[in-house]
Order: C-alpha cells, then structure tokens, then sequence
C-alpha cells in the first residue's frame, strides 16, 4: 500500500471513529475510496483525500477536477437539513452536526459538514459553495480556511449569480491544491507583504460583538506589527445589503435593493483600486447554538461579496473567552484569488496556529 493510498484509508478509518460523534457526512464511500486510492499514480494530487459539500457535490465542477489531478472523494458532507429555517445549520446521516469545538454549538452552514470534516482532521480539504457565506461563516466557527472564489470563475447552478464555489482546509497553505488545479493558476511563493490593507470593523452598519470585534483587532494589530500588512486609512463604509440580496435571491429586485447594490459596488470598485486587501471580521457573532441565531444576521459581513462578486477568505483570527473561534474576513479585487490566498498564507503565518 503506497503512502497515497494509506493516507485516504486512514482518513476513511477516521470518520468512521469521530462521524457518530460530530455527525459531519451524509454518506461515505470506502468502496469507492479503496478502488480510487490504489490508482492515480503520477497525477499531482494521486490518493489526495478529500470531501465534497452534499449529496450533488460530487457532481460539482472543483470535484471533477480534482478527481482529475488524482484526489479521491471520501464522501458527501452535511447541509442543513429540511424545514430549517436559518442556514448556519447542518444535519448529517448520523444526527445533528456539531461544531468540534463546542459541541453545544452549531459549526456554521451551509457548509457544515465540510468545516467540521476539516476541522477535525478526517480530510485536509473539502468542497463548499458560498452564496452569503456559506463557506466563510463554518470556516470561521470552525477554526479552519475557507475561501469563496470570484463570482463567475467557476460554472455554478445558481442562476442568481450569487453562489460561488469554494473550499475549506486545514490552513491556506493547504488550499493551494485547490487554486492550483481548480482554478488553474499558480499561487505566488515567498515572503508577502506589507500588503497595504483597509480594516473595517463593521463595514459601516453591523453590529458586531465586542468580543468578537476585539479578537480581530487584536489580530490586525499583531499583522500589522509582523508587518503582513500596512495598514492605510479609511473604512469600508457599505449600506446594509440585506435587501439587496434578499430582492436578488428571490428574483425580483426592488428599486432599493438595486440602488443598495450600486451603492456599494462603487465604494467597493473605489476601494480596491487604490487598497489590495480589505479586513473584516468573517461574521459578527460568535457561534450560536442549535436553536438558532435569533435576530442576528450571521451573514452582515459576508454577503455583500457575494453581491459585488469579490473574493473573500476567511482566516482563524483567535477564540472568544468562551473557546469559540473567530474568523478574519480578507476580500481582494475580482479575480485576484491566487493573490488573496497568498495574503491568506501570510496572515497564517503571524497569527497563533488554530489546530484541535
């Protein structure tokens, strides 16, 4: 048995230990994974383990290339289930999907099940789709990466143009095998920085929890004196975009939610054309519990992206007192995803390491 091969047996052996207790995928497939693993050989990614978001990830795009480059998918992942109302959720075959950290707690959604196979270790990568945050918000609850690539770069089913694919791993550095020969670009090597980057707290309008404001802070701080970033002045100051994207989701959009959108595309455009990198919490709460988020929009600070078609990360930025982890939002120029994962790679690098 080559090393390949051992690595997507071990990872099968892994979630059959911990899947009955964090209840991250709909179905495994070891019958699959043991024929796949033996083969591949000389193909960059050859037994690469990896999970797919759903039951119809399998048929995604970024899954078949990478089944191309040689990865075996070891199985589908968890979403939320039906008559959920809120997003941030995930019911896997196996129960209700808890988040690693604090199992009291829900890992984000919609890519749930990703964030935690991730998280947890039973693959290194996962597949996710991000339509408000579906892939940065379980990244960020989870203590992992999470990527939401250009909006368009990648064929999507979504025919609002909100939904783009994306990937959670262990760290970006780990999520270059996705850029590489998903995206088909390469991710520049060595020393990044001082990037000059934009910090927004709240992008104008969230109400964002203390706790998880000081955590980011305290996070761009530490970049800023590591000298990953420089810091330039100026906010991000956005309208609120939930109308927006409500009116866009639901097919007919309103003279506000048009004139929103606008709105902040033009200080978007505006910003990126003279900042590379702008800095935001990944959401403005911490992880809620299994019953819900209540009035709090876990979205506020990712969907705008999703409107204006950015690129966005999210990074592990700490833990709030009570063990929950917090994510960095980066946000780059449309296409500029390569760049953004190495900003993403170097932001890593100075912050502590979020491992379980």
């Amino acid at each position: 048995m080559t090393e390949r091969t051992d690595a997507a047996v071990r990872a099968l052996e892994r979630i059959g230990r911990e899947d009955p207790r964090l209840c991250a995928f709909l179905e495994v497939w070891p019958e699959r994974v043991r024929a796949e693993a033996a083969g591949g050989g000389g193909l960059p990614l050859a037994g690469m383990p990896f999970a797919v978001k759903g039951r119809a990830g399998i048929r995604a795009y970024a899954a078949g290339r990478l089944i191309g480059a040689g990865a075996v998918p070891v199985g589908s992942t968890s979403v939320p289930g039906p008559g959920t109302p809120w997003q941030t959720w995930g019911q896997g075959a196996l129960g209700r999907t808890v988040n690693p950290w604090r199992a009291d707690r829900t890992p984000g959604g919609s890519s749930a099940g990703a964030a935690v196979a991730v998280a947890a270790g039973l693959v290194d990568l996962a597949t996710g789709g991000d339509g408000a945050g579906s892939v940065r918000i379980p990244a960020a609850w989870c203590g992992v990466f999470g990527l939401k690539t250009t909006n368009g770069l990648l064929p999507s089913p979504d025919r609002t143009g909100l939904a783009s694919a994306g990937v959670l791993a262990r760290s970006a550095a780990e999520a270059g095998a996705f850029v590489r020969h998903v995206l088909d670009v390469e991710v520049p090597v060595g020393p990044v920085g001082p990037v000059e980057a934009v910090y927004s707290v709240d992008l104008g309008f969230a109400e964002v929890d203390p706790e998880v404001a000081e955590v980011t802070g305290r996070a761009v701080r530490r970049l800023a004196a590591a000298g990953v970033v420089r810091l330039a002045d100026g906010g991000c100051p956005l309208l609120d975009p939930r109308e927006a994207w409500q009116t866009v989701r639901g097919g007919t959009v309103s003279p506000r939610g048009a004139e929103i959108r606008r709105a902040n595309d033009a200080v978007l455009d505006a910003l990126f054309a003279r900042t590379p990198l702008l800095l935001t919490p990944t959401t403005p709460n911490r992880p809620h519990g299994h019953d819900g988020p209540g009035e709090t929009y876990s979205t506020a600070l990712t969907w705008a992206f999703n409107l204006s078609g950015h690129p966005a990360a999210s990074v592990p930025a700490g833990f709030t007192a009570d063990g929950c982890p917090v994510g960095l939002q980066l946000a780059a120029p449309r296409g500029a995803d390569a760049a953004l994962l190495a900003a993403a790679v170097a932001v890593e690098r100075a912050l502590p390491s979020v491992r379980l």
